[in-house]
């Protein structure tokens, strides 16, 4: 039997929701930009006017004025954007228990079973989500249709507005071959950069090569985008409990990221800001009754913007929020010197190897378990009184060292987004 599935991708998700929000941005240039003072000055999303002046993504805010002089800037409001993922969700739930979220603003939604129940037309179920976002939201949705979840993403990439892609059998290759192998999931650009190297330049020659040359140049990797090029996926679209949100997936790590609002030279600033983002990685691992067996932390150059990343195999896994900070930290310490010819842009800590928070855990000769299950105790008290009063209202000693860091909540205001198309870290 074949299956129905489609993909709804919110357009231009953020600059959407505030204008929906605030009456008087709507029909004007408007882009969610980060804050230049934090030097996180870029733009995160931009609306369809600001798009028509050639505003990007990603690109600095001084390019974009000079792009668009008229350009109205809003801070994000994640808060915001997870309300309305969370609304656009409810409208799809309404055709089909089969609903897997691939970032807030966009779904997959898999209606074989209930497709009797409007007529057995997939097209009509796909205007007619399309028009209830539209009528209940005040955002406009672009859809794609097709068999599987590959293509239906396609579909829905492809539409530059408020419409309807439908790919099947019959015509995906005149309608997906012609295009650049960049148009293909999980096509990014080193894998085009190497097709492009085999004479690779389009999806339909990227279908129809040699899948020995293939896997020689990509490795196994190989063998899954030709398949996907050829609409060869039959990945299910993974149900979630609409009640549990987007975390019930099999979670591989868990990590967060900054850059600073300044060039980090000292031991202590650092300290302050690895902190910081362990306090959000540990208190993750909590709510999702997790511990870590391996921690891993990573550094950007502030002069040459390369990074490098290290990690270490804790002999007792953990969720303590003491022990994975105090780990990243002597990692950080033991590979960066410090000096204000050594500055940092940036710092992230994550969490790998995960395992069950009641898997029973073996202690060694060279742990302390009872100061341990007291610490952890002591976090899961901390965490109480953080869902009540906030994530800042207990801080330690280290993470008030540097007055520009001591205001952040890292927790609230990093999103976390469902896992990616082959269920893995977020």
């Amino acid at each position: 039997m074949r299956r129905s599935i489609l993909h709804a991708d919110m357009n231009s998700f953020y600059a959407t929701v505030e204008q929906h929000r605030n009456p008087e941005l709507r029909g004007l240039p408007v882009a969610v930009a980060g804050d230049p003072e934090r030097r996180n000055g870029i733009i995160l999303a931009k609306s369809r006017e600001a798009k028509a002046f050639g505003v990007k993504t990603a690109e600095a805010i001084w390019q974009a004025r000079q792009k668009c002089p008229g350009l109205v800037l809003v801070p994000p409001d994640y808060t915001a954007y997870r309300r309305y993922s969370r609304l656009a969700r409810m409208i799809y739930y309404d055709y089909t228990d089969q609903v897997e979220p691939f970032g807030l603003d966009e779904s997959w939604l898999d209606i074989t079973g209930s497709l009797g129940l409007f007529g057995g037309d997939e097209m009509l179920v796909a205007r007619e989500i399309s028009e209830r976002v539209k009528a209940e939201l005040g955002l406009t949705v672009s859809v794609g249709v097709s068999w599987n979840k590959v293509f239906s993403k396609f579909g829905s990439d492809e539409d530059r507005g408020d419409g309807i892609v439908r790919i099947t059998p019959e015509n995906y290759r005149q309608v997906v071959w012609p295009y650049p192998v960049r148009e293909l999931l999980y096509v990014g650009p080193a894998t085009e950069r190497k097709l492009k190297a085999l004479g690779i330049l389009t999806i339909g020659e990227l279908a129809q090569a040699s899948e020995r040359m293939l896997v020689r140049r990509l490795g196994k990797m190989g063998m899954v985008v030709r398949a996907f090029a050829n609409g060869l996926d039959c990945s299910p679209v993974k149900a979630l409990d609409p009640c549990e949100g987007d975390t019930q997936r099999e979670i591989k790590s868990i990590g967060n990221g900054l850059t600073a609002p300044h060039d980090i030279v000292d031991e202590a600033s650092a300290k302050a800001l690895v902190y910081l983002l362990s306090e959000s990685v540990a208190q993750r691992l909590r709510e999702e009754g997790l511990r870590c067996r391996v921690v891993a932390v990573s550094a950007r150059d502030g002069g040459d913007l390369t990074s490098f990343g290290r990690q270490v195999t804790l002999r007792v896994p953990t969720c303590i929020t003491e022990e994975i900070a105090h780990t990243a930290f002597e990692l950080l310490r033991a590979n960066v010197p410090f000096g204000p010819g050594h500055p940092i842009r940036a710092i992230g800590v994550r969490a790998c190897s995960l395992v069950h928070a009641d898997v029973p855990v073996q202690g060694d000769l060279f742990s302390d378990m009872e100061r341990r299950e007291d610490l952890e105790r002591l976090d899961h008290a901390i965490d109480g009184l953080r869902s009540r009063f906030g994530n800042t209202c207990v801080q330690r000693l280290a993470e008030l060292a540097d007055d520009s860091l001591s205001d952040l909540d890292i927790k609230r205001d990093n999103v976390v987004h469902p896992v990616g198309f082959f269920h893995g870290a977020r």
